[in-house]
């Protein structure tokens, strides 16, 4: 097979292997019978997510005021580090503890999430936090800061310095520099930073389970518990309500970025 047809071949593979699952989920959204195997078509199921599910609800609205406040910390605390990491860079703050920082930003990319979620359930019992809603917000604020600043830091990395410049040389202050020139330049990587904090931390099912305490339950560990006796089709449905939101807000994201930018 020649390397071409090969990557083409190796490509359609990976496609299948990430959405033939998904179609999966979908399609027996709509089966009549609660058995993996198809019998009818039904909305049934989507009638008992919306009238009889309050659990679910319950977690997933859970789910989402804890993606908006910890991706919004997140991504202000991961700016505002790759921001202070940029002015060390170019000179105009002198520090000598950036390679440390460094250290502490790749650590939680190779320390496994198993890992973390005792460190933080130890951290939280240490200084005696109550679990729940507010330890699993920090929690998340802990694990999506590195990926934020990352985000950020790569613009930041083939950002034009000599705009900087440019603005100094006019009277600018740094404040002026921070305000007018770099935070409207990396509008579009904040906007990534905040997605991308805001999805793992709606995928996070390990470390919230650590650190969420009796009555929090968020959208993973609600569906955890209801696998555990079987798996309903409520949770076909409910997972195709979220890959459908999913969809319609990446395609208007994307218009949206289009028009501003």
């Amino acid at each position: 097979m020649k390397p071409g047809k090969f990557v083409k071949f190796l490509t359609f593979v990976t496609f299948l292997f990430f959405y033939v699952p998904l179609f999966v989920v979908v399609l027996f959204s709509f089966n009549s019978s609660r058995s993996p195997v198809w019998t009818g078509f039904t909305l049934k199921w989507y009638v008992e997510l919306f009238t009889r599910s309050y659990a679910i609800w319950r977690a997933f609205w859970n789910s989402i005021m804890v993606a908006v406040l910890s991706s919004t910390t997140a991504t202000v605390l991961g700016t505002m580090t790759a921001i202070g990491l940029y002015w060390v860079k170019n000179g105009k703050k002198k520090s000598t503890g950036d390679t440390f920082l460094w250290f502490l930003t790749y650590l939680p990319f190779v320390v496994p999430d198993v890992i973390i979620g005792i460190s933080l359930l130890l951290f939280f019992s240490l200084l005696q936090f109550r679990l729940g809603f507010s330890t699993i917000v920090l929690a998340h604020v802990t694990f999506s800061i590195p990926y934020t600043m990352m985000v950020v830091y790569s613009r930041l990395h083939d950002f034009d310095k000599n705009i900087v410049e440019a603005a100094y040389d006019l009277g600018a202050t740094e404040t002026q520099v921070l305000f007018k020139v770099l935070i409207p330049n990396l509008v579009p990587s904040i906007v990534a930073a905040f997605l991308l904090a805001f999805t793992l931390s709606i995928d996070d099912f390990v470390i919230t389970f650590f650190v969420a305490g009796p009555g929090t339950t968020t959208l993973p560990i609600q569906i955890y518990s209801m696998i555990r006796f079987g798996i309903s089709p409520t949770i076909n449905a409910i997972s195709t309500f979220m890959i459908a939101g999913t969809v319609l807000i990446g395609f208007a994201l994307r218009k949206f970025v289009r028009y501003i930018f």
